[in-house]
């Protein structure tokens, strides 16, 4: 459980107007909390169809990549400890127009997935007599299923208003049962239930080396291990941000791959065969809609199963909880950076930054409109999540060179080579989620600068004192990573015109990438204008009740 002080000394007090309430635990627990959501009720299941028993290596994969991306971040993080993290590196690294720009992937991707979380709720509690009615057969929100949704949002929203330490204790509650349900259930059925013959009896790459590749970005995988970041949002309220954001970032990293491969490892091998008789793109069972909790119920473990609709309901609602905190957090940082209007930087009595809150509940309301369900957003929510990290890879190498005696409480060990790989490794995911998702991650990117530039627009014309600085020299690869990237999946065999070949497609990408990345540090801001825009955050960090 989360310790929180009664009273706020002076050395937790914030000028930001958040309050520095959190601590290694807290940090760590927002994060592992987003981590272990629906994407453990669904991500073994939908991995498996995709790439058969070779998933295991899928989620290796995604787990290694997530760990570099992760690796990064927990040296920024600790460089610079300030509320939406993720949205203010590429700003000091590149200017307005990249700080801008990232910083809307961050709010599109936190935004986006507290609604996700209430629909997977929502399908799990189909299971039940009266929650059946709540969706329609292709996943979408009845009337019924829509009032529903809105309520369980307003609910997220409600928590938040409570301030961090209400969060704190509430996740962290969560948290402890999420972890222990998903290690309970993997010990419970396979105790008497694995069937090692599973691995191999259909084959164990039955759809390749390409199977095992798009079911990183198309199935689940990376949308599952996601999350690491919520402790670097939380930064601006950290008790100790120097030495617990790294130590939160990778610890909670490692409880979340180490769970999910376990997981993929059970649900393969505890599947009676005739279940996947037909082969494993056909897999199917009576309760396939809740995998785990109709696997549990299929080999005699009914009381598990009533365990794991129970879970259907905590552990999405716990990650959709800290979702709707990041939102506002993001907002907020967007809004001391001049990039939106200043309510979103206004808080409360609690430090809470409640327009921001109020927005989260607007956008969710809109996502559960009658849009396509869980399964079908994932590869969106994965590309626009994974867009917002390649960020961070890019920022590393420029403070890197031009910030060389900047403090680092953590140093990562061969950082020169790990961060342009994982900038590699995130452009790979992106790609691998395929063209039909990334065009219509482009139009969101479209209608992002849309609303973010017509607000610097206007705060420039109207000459106010927090227009941003939209520095287009130190930006000026980014058109051409954003429109470089979308030509090779619409040419690539990833749902485009198959133009570019397995493996050869790779390697355009790795090369493209690395192209960009060291373009990227030849035209960013100078040290000067670095260490400006760091400073401009304590001097506009000023609270705004």
């Amino acid at each position: 459980m989360v310790k929180v002080d009664h009273a706020v000394p002076e050395a937790t007090k914030n000028p930001s107007g958040l309050r520095r309430d959190v601590g290694l635990i807290g940090l760590m627990w927002a994060s592992v909390g987003s981590i272990i959501g629906s994407g453990w009720l669904y991500g073994a299941e939908k991995a498996v169809v995709v790439a058969g028993p070779a998933a295991i290596i899928s989620w290796v994969i995604g787990a290694i990549a997530i760990v570099l991306l992760a690796l990064v971040h927990a040296e920024l993080g600790g460089m610079f400890p300030v509320a939406g993290g993720t949205a203010r590196y590429p700003h000091y690294a590149f200017g307005g127009l990249a700080g801008m720009s990232f910083g809307w992937f961050a709010w599109l991707q936190a935004a986006t997935v507290a609604p996700i979380e209430v629909e997977a709720m929502i399908g799990y509690a189909g299971h039940w007599k009266w929650a059946q009615g709540l969706q329609h057969a292709d996943g979408t929100l009845t009337v019924s299923g829509f009032l529903t949704a809105v309520v369980l949002m307003a609910v997220f929203v409600g928590v938040n208003f409570f301030g961090v330490r209400a969060l704190a204790h509430t996740n962290s509650a969560a948290t402890w049962w999420k972890i222990a349900v998903p290690l309970g259930a993997i010990f419970i059925i396979a105790a008497g239930n694995f069937h090692a013959s599973n691995f191999t009896s259909e084959g164990f790459a039955p759809f390749g080396a390409k199977g095992v590749l798009g079911a990183i970005s198309s199935s689940g995988i990376i949308f599952a291990l996601l999350g690491f970041e919520q402790a670097i949002q939380l930064a601006g309220e950290s008790r100790n941000p120097k030495r617990d954001l790294p130590r939160a970032t990778l610890g909670s990293v490692a409880i979340g791959a180490v769970i999910y491969i376990l997981l993929q490892v059970v649900f393969i091998a505890a599947l009676p065969h005739v279940s996947f008789a037909h082969g494993w793109a056909k897999l199917n069972f009576e309760g396939i809609s809740g995998p785990w909790a109709g696997l549990a119920t299929l080999v005699g473990l009914g009381w598990l199963g009533w365990v794991l609709y129970v879970d259907a309901i905590i552990s999405p609602g716990g990650t959709g909880l800290i979702y709707t905190t990041a939102t506002s957090r993001v907002s907020f940082g967007l809004a001391k950076n001049g990039y939106a209007p200043k309510a979103f930087a206004k808080t409360d009595a609690r430090g809470v930054p409640w327009f921001g809150l109020i927005m989260s509940f607007v956008t969710g309301v809109v996502c559960f409109l009658p849009f396509p369900s869980w399964q079908e957003l994932v590869g969106f929510i994965t590309s626009a999540s994974v867009l917002m990290y390649a960020g961070a890879p890019l920022a590393y190498g420029v403070f890197a060179d031009r910030l060389p005696n900047h403090e680092r409480p953590y140093r990562l060990p061969a950082g020169k080579i790990i961060s342009p790989l994982s900038f590699v490794v995130a452009n790979l995911i992106i790609y691998w989620a395929g063209w039909d998702t990334l065009w219509r991650l482009g139009f969101a990117i479209v209608l992002g600068y849309v609303l973010l530039g017509s607000y610097a627009w206007y705060a420039t014309s109207k000459g106010l004192e927090d227009a941003p600085r939209l520095d287009f020299r130190a930006a000026q690869w980014l058109p051409a990573y954003l429109v470089g990237l979308g030509l090779i999946s619409w040419q690539g065999g990833f749902g485009g015109q198959g133009h570019i070949a397995l493996w050869w497609d790779i390697l355009v990408v790795a090369v493209f990438s690395l192209a960009i990345y060291y373009w990227a540090k030849t035209t960013a801001s100078k040290p000067e204008e670095i260490e400006r825009s760091i400073e401009e955050v304590v001097v506009t960090d000023a609270p705004a009740h």
